[in-house]
């Protein structure tokens, strides 16, 4: 019987709003502190912070890099000799990137033959029967042969066929090979497209000359539009220390942030820079740390030999990151909110309709006031001639 008089009551019953005027101090502040607050969010936070009266548009960018720089180097491995970006910057070009090598472990003069095997807890052994011929591991410079020959005079390892000698990498040069290079400059040119608005620019402003661009270096407080960069205070900027850095590599972000409000001049949209190191140094999470990886010099022998230098170079990643949002007057959007902004005020009646209704001490007098039941007026007309007719 419930079921059914539920669903009667859904199907032929009818609620209408009715507008009861209550003269209360109390109800009215709340009301009005309400509505208060709803126009103060619609005007101050989605019109002028966010500004809801714009069309948006996401930033199409591209980036190209070119690095600058010398140093001279002087080790009883090379002797006296000078890098210049073709030597330290691999490879010369990259995608929105641009590797600069600090440090690095040299390898001269490598040819394919049979040579001992680096010692570990694997390769070292006293007998033939200790190296397994053909076999190789992840960490393998070469494959085993399955003899076992002098490493040096105090202990032996199992031979290999590789590219000999092969690669000792376990003592990291300090301090970094390349130090100098905290000295080194990066020209960072990226042009920036709205495609809604079919708006463009680039990050040397028009305001910048040969001349400036020459003698420039980005500073925040002094030069900030300038887009040459020193390495040394990119890696200070995010609060790291170079020469730490430089010995084991790592992983920079150049983030260039284009916020642009085309509603405004043009010469208002600029580019604002910032920094920050992208692989976390962790002292609790030391295994494999900073950037690094191998190539190779190959050479042809007089006697038609090939023969190479292996290069494990170590170095800053700079990762060029471009975003941005632009906006201008639209109407559509600025009647979107608008509408939702009006929207909004109904929620002041049902806050206060709820305090009235189940807060006031009166509230049963209220609701006497709110809601009123109204019979079916035929109902009503039939049933007064039957009592007539009675």
């Amino acid at each position: 019987m419930a079921l059914c008089g539920a669903i009667h009551s859904f199907l032929f019953e009818y609620d209408t709003p009715r507008i009861v005027l209550i003269r209360s101090r109390k109800v009215g502040l709340i009301n009005r502190a309400v509505q208060l607050g709803i126009l103060a969010y619609v005007i101050g936070w989605v019109f002028l912070w966010e500004k809801g009266y714009q069309e948006t548009d996401s930033v199409v960018s591209s980036v190209t890099t070119k690095v600058k720089g010398v140093t001279l180097t002087n080790t009883s491995l090379l002797g006296a000799r000078i890098w210049d970006v073709a030597d330290y910057v691999i490879p010369p070009q990259g995608e929105n990137t641009v590797f600069v090598m600090t440090n690095a472990i040299l390898t001269l003069n490598q040819s394919q033959g049979r040579c001992p095997e680096l010692p570990d807890d694997q390769t070292k052994c006293e007998v033939n029967n200790n190296c397994v011929p053909g076999y190789v591991s992840t960490h393998s410079s070469g494959i085993q042969t399955g003899e076992c020959v002098p490493y040096n005079s105090s202990f032996k390892t199992c031979e290999v066929f590789a590219w000999c000698p092969v690669e000792d990498d376990y003592h990291i040069p300090k301090p970094a090979f390349l130090r100098e290079a905290e000295n080194f400059t990066l020209l960072v040119k990226n042009n920036i497209w709205y495609r809604k608005f079919n708006f463009s620019k680039r990050n040397i402003l028009p305001i910048i000359n040969s001349t400036y661009l020459k003698n420039c270096i980005y500073d925040a407080q002094t030069d900030p539009f300038c887009p040459i960069f020193r390495l040394g205070k990119i890696v200070e900027a995010a609060g790291q220390d170079f020469q730490e850095m430089a010995m084991e590599g790592g992983v920079m972000a150049v983030q260039i942030n284009w916020d642009c409000n085309l509603d405004r001049a043009a010469s208002h949209c600029v580019p604002k820079y910032s920094f920050r190191r992208l692989d976390n140094k962790d002292s609790a999470h030391t295994v494999s740390p900073g950037y690094n990886f191998r190539f190779a010099k190959y050479y042809k022998n007089s006697d038609g030999t090939d023969s190479r230098t292996l290069v494990k170079a170590y170095g800053i990643r700079f990762d060029i990151i471009v975003f941005g949002k632009a906006g201008k007057f639209d109407v559509i959007p600025t009647m979107i909110n608008i509408g939702s902004g009006l929207a909004l005020f109904g929620v002041a009646t049902v806050l206060c309709d709820i305090f009235v209704l189940y807060c006031m001490k009166k509230k049963y007098y209220y609701r006497e006031k709110k809601y009123k039941y109204v019979e079916d007026y035929e109902l009503l007309k039939l049933q007064g001639f039957g009592i007539a007719s009675d």
